[in-house]
């Protein structure tokens, strides 16, 4: 059973996970590739788990990579095999700051919003 993972675009057409991806590939190549194979790892169930892929709270989860910083790409699941990722963050701390779950999670329910019913 295959997943589509697709990325977070706003009303105004911005991709804040795009632009994520983008800065990160600038700034550190290796952690970009890996988020890279993590997120295309998301297409299958078996790693919707620990140790890449842990569930949060309000519906969201994060895939996990440990790298000279923790980086992380917070996501959600949408009725027919679909994933969006709506935010991503880079960390020393183990902990997801507030302010960046409640990111994620006005992301998400602008998406839902504008997607659903």
């Amino acid at each position: 059973m295959e997943f589509c993972v697709e990325l977070y675009v706003g009303d105004t057409g911005r991709c804040p996970v795009r632009e994520f991806l983008d800065k990160l590939k600038r700034s550190d190549p290796d952690d970009f590739a890996a988020v890279m194979a993590g997120l295309a790892k998301l297409r299958k169930r078996q790693y919707h788990k620990p140790p890449l892929s842990k569930p949060l709270n309000h519906g969201l989860f994060e895939l996990r990579h440990v790298g000279k910083l923790n980086t992380r790409v917070l996501w959600f699941f949408v009725q027919g095999r679909k994933i969006i990722a709506v935010h991503g963050i880079r960390s020393k701390g183990q902990a997801i700051a507030s302010h960046d779950l409640a990111i994620a999670v006005k992301r998400m329910r602008d998406w839902q919003a504008r997607h659903t019913g």
